[in-house]
């Protein structure tokens, strides 16, 4: 992959394409997230008291449940569709070009651009737990959603501690223990074609899934089902043909930080 022809966009056409409308949806995000999330904690509150234990249980799988689905939406992002694309394209897709490009300037985003567009992937889930009935299951599927919706909010800031030459020392506590993000692991994401370790709540599940095959399956199903070509509008089409045509790379070997 060294010798591959990558053709990615220009660093200042995509942040030019950040716009003040794109501020102002992340901003409503933000907020409907705060609003949601509020509902969602008064409706499990008083079962959480009563079954303490089961609701841990419950926060532990929606936080395992946040780092498959930051990889999912990560792989999503980095491989399907365009920038250009009204709303997702411009508030979702364009930041993960964004980051392949310029990988520290994440680490110049404020709080509303670091975290407006998981608000607004995790806010009608969380309405939709805060729906949910009465019931033991229900009560553990809604303590689940929660804790996962909290994951997901955290998973851009622990991403963009992981880009940080120096973060806070308490985060680098949290790093070396395991328990978000570590920048020598997200480094193996920061490889081009960018085609692995895609999860970036705290990366549990990259090896295992990596392992698996499973998002490279899923590519080859969508290009077969759709004929459309993964990451193409990432790296440019030879580029992205000869990825889709390489064989599964090994597995990197990370020890140490995996």
């Amino acid at each position: 992959m060294k010798d591959l022809e990558i053709r990615q966009r220009d660093r200042r056409a995509l942040r030019e394409a950040y716009s003040r409308a794109v501020r102002n949806f992340e901003i409503a995000s933000i907020a409907g997230y705060a609003l949601v999330m509020a509902w969602l904690l008064m409706s499990i509150a008083p079962r959480i008291a009563e079954n303490p234990f089961l609701a841990f249980a419950a926060f532990m799988v929606g936080f395992i449940a946040a780092d498959f689905g930051s990889g999912f939406v990560h792989w999503t992002a980095d491989t399907w569709g365009t920038a250009e694309w009204p709303i997702i394209g411009k508030a979702l897709i364009r930041p993960f070009r964004e980051h392949h490009v310029d990988e520290k300037e994440i680490t110049r985003h404020d709080f509303v651009e670091t975290n407006g567009n998981n608000c607004f992937i995790s806010s009608p889930v969380a309405a939709i737990a805060a729906l949910l009935p009465d019931g033991t299951v229900w009560f553990f599927l809604a303590a689940m959603i929660f804790a996962m919706c909290l994951a997901i909010f955290g998973t851009n800031q622990f991403h963009k501690w992981a880009h940080m030459d120096a973060p806070p020392r308490y985060v680098q506590v949290l790093q070396r223990a395991n328990l978000i993000l570590p920048p020598e692991h997200h480094a193996v994401h920061h490889t081009a074609p960018h085609a692995k370790y895609y999860c970036i709540t705290v990366g549990w599940l990259n090896e295992a899934l990596f392992r698996l095959r499973f998002f490279q399956t899923l590519e080859k199903i969508i290009a077969h089902l759709t004929g459309l070509i993964p990451r193409e509008d990432d790296i440019g089409k030879r580029a992205a043909l000869v990825v889709a045509q390489q064989p599964p790379p090994p597995l990197p070997d990370c020890r140490r930080s995996c």
